[in-house]
């Protein structure tokens, strides 16, 4: 591994302050570093300077009026051990737990994970059908992003060179599910994953793909044929239909496109069933 400089600020005003100071190509921010390191030490990445934010008040689960907010240091195994998300937000719990091994989720966090931006993040899709915002401090305070408009491009965010993300917030508690097909079940990448939620707020599904390039994506069309809340056989069928030309599912080491075609609208059936509570997810 390179050599470096490794900076552990104290507060969120150094944090910033010391990000302020480096030139962007010189430094990279270091949160559960379960992909940084990897990066570091292949010679994928070379920084000078590595600001760590480990000594940041963030590593936080708060529920306020139903509504939740993790904070963007928190360890994923966290979240994975609080029976509130699961109950809450089911889709969420889903995607954690499809997220590496027990060992590395101590270690991974969301907002490491949104700071990657990697294509095939278990977690993008379900952030995404679940409205969840990115809550970013900078030296002239703080703003809030959806995460689609967060996401940009494959490892490409909207985050300015001298902000953080401090947190994601969800809003109500959504019906969801996360289904996924790969070729082993741990420590690979999905060949195809599907993020579902129905808004009861909103009396409207919203639908997500993970793992194509470049990022994940909603499908308003897709969620539009699911209709209500209990869309029955022609919704599907209709839904089905259209998953499979929404987006384009191209061919790479991992599967054909022909596979995605079919696998996108199985694994949508299979997710709409799962969050309705008519089978198991994950």
């Amino acid at each position: 591994m390179a050599s470096f400089e490794l900076l552990t600020p104290a507060t969120v005003d150094a944090a910033i302050a010391t990000l302020r100071a480096i030139e962007p190509a010189r430094r990279v921010v270091l949160a559960g570093g379960t992909d940084l390191l990897l990066d570091i030490d292949d010679g994928r990445a070379a920084p000078s300077q590595v600001i760590s934010l480990r000594r940041l008040p963030w590593r936080t689960l708060d529920w306020v009026e139903g509504s939740l907010t993790v904070g963007s240091t928190l360890a994923l195994r966290s979240l994975e051990k609080e029976p509130e998300v699961a109950r809450r937000y089911p889709a969420l719990a889903q995607a954690v737990r499809a997220v590496g091994s027990v060992a590395l989720r101590h270690s991974a966090t969301l907002g490491g994970n949104l700071a990657r931006a990697a294509p095939a993040s278990d977690l993008i899709p379900v952030l995404l059908v679940l409205d969840a915002e990115v809550e970013l401090v900078g030296p002239t305070g703080s703003r809030s992003l959806s995460v689609d408009r967060f996401l940009v491009a494959s490892r490409r965010t909207a985050i300015a060179p001298d902000e953080l993300i401090r947190a994601i917030r969800f809003p109500e508690p959504r019906p969801s599910a996360y289904l996924w097909q790969r070729v082993r079940r741990v420590h690979d990448i999905s060949q195809l994953a599907i993020a579902v939620a129905w808004s009861p707020d909103r009396k409207t599904w919203r639908v997500a793909v993970g793992g194509i390039p470049p990022r994940s994506v909603l499908l308003p069309e897709v969620a539009a044929a699911l209709g209500g809340e209990r869309p029955g056989s022609s919704e599907l069928h209709t839904a089905r239909a259209r998953a499979s030309r929404a987006v384009a599912l191209v061919a790479d080491r991992r599967a054909s496109e022909e596979y995605r075609r079919q696998l996108v609208g199985v694994l949508l059936e299979r997710a709409v069933r799962s969050a309705l509570g008519g089978g198991a997810a994950g």
